[in-house]
């Protein structure tokens, strides 16, 4: 299941990683995709 959610992810979501987004200076919406992106992502891969 997450790792369906992770190909949903790749092609729905925003990559931040390619646009040099500065944590710091993130806005709420912007972690909140960033920690969904990761909690998928370690789940799909263990």
């Amino acid at each position: 299941m997450y790792k369906l959610l992770a190909k949903l992810n790749h092609w729905l979501l925003p990559n931040y990683t390619k646009e040099q987004l500065d944590l710091a200076k993130a806005t709420k919406v912007q972690k909140a995709i960033i920690a969904w992106k990761y909690f998928v992502t370690t789940r799909a891969l263990g």
